[in-house]
């Protein structure tokens, strides 16, 4: 029972830690005067990756075995996996849970019920489009840079050659590439921006209209600090609930600790869609997604075979097929939240096709 009351917890402080960082980050994004694109895609999805980058840089560079270096190995792909499906379909979830409560809502005063905004077909909360053209092509962005990068990933797991450790460098540079572009355009994007959205007061200091810079700094570091620690004894109690419910080390692994390292970023998703603010919300997550497959896998490949079994090929897979649905859907300017929940069925998909790769 100790261990479900803590991973309740540890969720709890995630939350409310991630309440505080994405408060302290916009915040940060006007310090450093970069758009607010930016401010989802690199400041926030750089402080919420990182603990997942060091994981797997503790992973391969000190385990002892082939078997512990593939722990790394399994947290580089089922990051991006939990991120494409797990925390897109959250998302959408949370924008159909809102705007089927603004519409009760708007309905509400007239004391009839039914009355208000149309409720017939094609006029339900999820038929409406996340963003305008313009939102839809800034998303189809970062899914475009993601899909083949992550395609280079899961082929060279299926290779062996001398010098493919080498290539690990290649998906640093990508990233450094990626945070160059993104820095630019975001900031261009912001010249042209019509949509100005007030920043609520920073929490460390309520009743200042500008907060102290080094107030903002303590804010996002001390934050940051409390969602590593939460997110990391949350892994901890799944491990050991994981066998207690009768999974497998190997499911628990590969099912819920990618959920469980992707937490903060969920979080995020979930405190930026309530406040109205989805476009940081989505930012966050393509952000997130580019580094799980940049950072984590260079490290991976510079320190390890870099080898993929069943369980990880069907990750890639799996991941693959979620962020081209989402392509898709967004190039036809046709993402609803509907649409976007939908993305959660694929992790479902996963766990299916796990089991007979694991029996």
């Amino acid at each position: 029972m100790i261990h479900f009351v803590l991973l309740i917890v540890c969720a709890g402080a995630i939350y409310l830690s991630c309440e505080w960082f994405v408060n302290a980050v916009e915040w940060l994004g006007e310090r450093l005067k970069v758009g607010k694109m930016a401010v989802g895609t690199i400041l926030a999805a750089f402080g919420t990756a990182l603990p997942e980058s060091v994981v797997t840089l503790v992973a391969v560079t000190t385990g002892a075995t082939d078997e512990a270096k593939q722990i790394g190995v399994g947290a580089a792909m089922g990051g991006p996996l939990a991120l494409a499906t797990v925390a897109y379909g959250v998302t959408g979830a949370m924008l159909l849970l809102k705007r089927r409560r603004e519409r009760l809502e708007a309905a509400a005063p007239t004391g009839a019920p039914g009355s208000g905004p149309a409720s017939g077909p094609g006029s339900g909360p999820g038929d409406e489009t996340v963003g305008n053209a313009k939102d839809m092509e800034r998303l189809a962005k970062d899914q475009k840079w993601f899909l083949p990068i992550f395609f280079l990933k899961v082929a060279l797991g299926l290779v062996a050659f001398a010098f493919k450790p080498a290539l690990g460098v290649l998906f640093f540079a990508a990233y450094a590439v990626y945070f160059w572009r993104e820095i630019r355009s975001s900031r261009a994007d912001e010249d042209t921006d019509d949509e100005e959205e007030e920043l609520e007061p920073l929490k460390l200091q309520p009743k200042a209209a500008s907060p102290a810079t080094w107030a903002v700094a303590v804010q996002t570091l001390a934050t940051l600090v409390v969602i590593f620690i939460a997110a990391h004894f949350f892994v901890k109690q799944l491990d050991v609930i994981g066998p207690m419910l009768g999974l497998s080390a190997t499911v628990t692994a590969l099912l819920l600790s990618p959920i469980a390292t992707e937490l903060p970023e969920i979080m995020n998703a979930v405190i930026w869609v309530r406040q109205g603010k989805t476009r940081l919300a989505l930012a966050n997550i393509s952000g997130s997604m580019m580094i799980q497959a940049t950072v984590p896998s260079g490290i991976g490949l510079i320190f390890t075979n870099w080898q993929f079994d069943g369980p990880l090929l069907w990750s890639g897979i799996v991941t693959m097929a979620a962020i081209t649905y989402l392509l898709l859907t967004m190039r036809a300017h046709r993402l609803t939240p509907a649409r976007l929940a939908v993305a959660g069925a694929f992790y479902v998909v996963f766990a299916i096709g796990l089991v007979p790769l694991l029996s």
